[in-house]
């Protein structure tokens, strides 16, 4: 799962995971298997009236001794040393269609994927199964990957794409705008969603050129057929622009914060 919403200055193992690699991966797949993470998520809000919640994204973090709860920036690094980014998405995933198996007055969660994941030619068909045991729609869970990784691993990101589409799967681009080659990367994933990276939101009300290149966003959405959310929203002064431009979907901490999965969606 992509750390998102880590601090690059605190992407270091906790200490509770150094040392030699067997036994601290044995101890990473024993936090697995003891549901000693959790998963909180932020709305993606749909800007009609009344504003409605029909998406989430999904986030993870790590229960600490009392009841405390560790950011990504403290554990995830140890998953990606260990090669154990598939494993703990495919936890992220089993657990997000539990939750709608159970019943979820949010329809559809994003997921972000790692590198790992994304290069991980089983992982699609994993996928598959889960989605089989749970018994819910393919459509509840998009699974989410961000620009870079579009641009870098184009044909990593195209098999995942094939695969988890084959079995029913939605498909997000994150971060998207800062490169000028990106839209050749759009023709060839089709998402569902693209969202238009922060810094071009933050913008909008003082850069004319971060507004033209949301409009031009929206004109390729239109002809490729990809929905567009706003992502990083968080004044209200940008939420009046953003419906003003046409933009139907935003997420931010100016909309609401991440919450447990458990409060939030049910």
């Amino acid at each position: 799962m992509s750390a998102k919403d880590v601090d690059p200055a605190k992407q270091r193992p906790n200490k509770e995971f150094a040392g030699r690699s067997e036994p601290a991966a044995a101890r990473l797949r024993d936090a697995l298997a003891k549901d000693e993470l959790a998963l909180y998520c932020q709305p993606v809000a749909a800007l009609t009236a009344p504003m409605q919640f029909p998406m989430a994204e999904v986030l993870i973090r790590l229960h600490e001794e009392e009841k405390a709860m560790l950011p990504p920036g403290e554990f995830l690094p140890a998953f990606e040393h260990y090669g154990m980014m598939p494993e703990l998405d495919l936890w992220v995933l089993r657990k997000v269609l539990k939750h709608v198996a159970r019943g979820s007055r949010i329809e559809r969660f994003a997921i972000n994927i790692s590198t790992q994941t994304l290069k991980d030619a089983g992982f699609a068909k994993a996928a598959a199964a889960e989605l089989v045991s749970a018994g819910v729609p393919g459509s509840a869970v998009l699974f989410e990957f961000n620009e870079p990784d579009t641009l870098a691993r184009i044909d990593d990101c195209q098999r995942f794409a094939t695969g988890v589409r084959a079995a029913g799967y939605g498909l997000n681009v994150s971060g998207f705008g800062p490169y000028s080659d990106s839209f050749n990367a759009l023709r060839t994933l089709r998402p569902d969603f693209v969202k238009v990276d922060g810094a071009i939101v933050r913008k909008l009300l003082s850069a004319p050129a971060a507004e033209a290149k949301l409009k031009g966003i929206l004109r390729v959405g239109e002809v490729m057929g990809f929905q567009v959310i706003a992502e990083m929203v968080e004044e209200q002064d940008i939420l009046e622009r953003l419906k003003a431009l046409g933009v139907r979907y935003a997420q931010g901490y100016g909309i609401q914060t991440p919450s447990p999965i458990e409060k939030l969606a049910r």
